[in-house]
């Protein structure tokens, strides 16, 4: 059974438990291909909508616009999860741990609340010897993952000592990601989705006339259908968007449960459970290596 709780607070947030402990918030603003111009301000008003969790990461270049962002908010730091991965360039132990410590300067921090390898590529347990020490020395809450499939996650998951305590994945209405549950419950890890609404070769969601029915008798937008149906099976989704009325939508998914009808409806929409990016082909992984590691 998914472990998840509501927790009652100011913008009724709902939490999942890491198995360390950590309380993680189900919803959150992500700052993927935004650009480093526009993320301050796109963070500013994320958080003023209500947003706790922010997901960034050392390849996408915008970590300074979110420590600005919050720092400017007035928030207390342990009102805020912050989320960064490191990249494969960064991978070995040495180079990242140096990373980590630039990651915590550009985000005006003195730690960060989860931190995940960006890709399954290049000396990964490397970084992850560096990811333990950083979580034992107090400058990580928790670490992960992300982008590690099946295969690759039991590998990997198999071996270190700290267990991954997300995997973050490409997961929404029409990739649900049910093959690799059964892994992630053996190691007491869970699921951080990527691409909740579509992209990356996923379209449909947003326009889904079954969502839109669904949305209906609740008063909702398949939108809010679909990142609702995420959150209640206790998976984090990270949503993007710069329009704050769009944010201010895909925020307000918490006073409403969807039946357990239409929870099986919604799964019935799986069309590409594992994702519509191969991690695994060698021509991906070729590109990976060659260009940034």
């Amino acid at each position: 059974m998914v472990e998840w709780f509501r927790i009652l607070t100011t913008n009724n947030m709902e939490y999942i438990k890491l198995y360390n402990g950590v309380q993680m918030p189900t919803l959150g603003y992500g700052v993927f291909l935004v650009s480093p111009e526009e993320c301050e301000r796109c963070v500013s008003d994320a958080l003023s909508v209500g947003y706790r969790l922010i997901d960034t990461a050392q390849a996408y270049q915008n970590e300074e616009g979110v420590g600005n962002a919050w720092r400017k908010a007035g928030l207390k730091r342990e009102d805020l999860f912050l989320v960064t991965k490191v990249w494969i360039s960064n991978n070995g132990e040495e180079k990242a741990a140096k990373s980590i410590d630039e990651s915590l300067r550009k985000l005006q921090t003195e730690y960060i609340d989860l931190l995940l390898i960006h890709q399954a590529y290049g000396d990964v347990f490397g970084t992850w010897r560096a990811m333990e020490k950083a979580y034992r020395a107090g400058k990580v809450r928790a670490i992960g993952v992300s982008n590690f499939q099946a295969g690759r996650f039991f590998d990997f998951a198999h071996y270190v000592e700290l267990k991954p305590m997300v995997n973050q994945l490409q997961c929404n209405t029409l990739i649900q990601q049910t093959g690799i549950e059964p892994i992630h419950a053996e190691f007491g890890t869970k699921v951080m989705a990527w691409g909740p609404l579509g992209g990356q070769g996923v379209d449909g969601i947003v326009k889904s006339e079954a969502l839109t029915a669904i949305g209906a008798k609740y008063g909702k937008s398949a939108a809010q259908v679909a990142l609702r149906w995420l959150t209640q099976r206790g998976i984090v989704a990270i949503p993007k968007s710069s329009h704050k009325e769009r944010m201010e939508q895909n925020f307000d998914v918490f006073d409403f449960s969807l039946s357990d009808d239409d929870m099986a409806q919604i799964a019935q929409m799986n069309q590409h459970d594992t994702g519509t990016i191969n991690f695994g082909d060698p021509q991906f992984v070729k590109y990976l290596i060659e260009t940034y590691g």
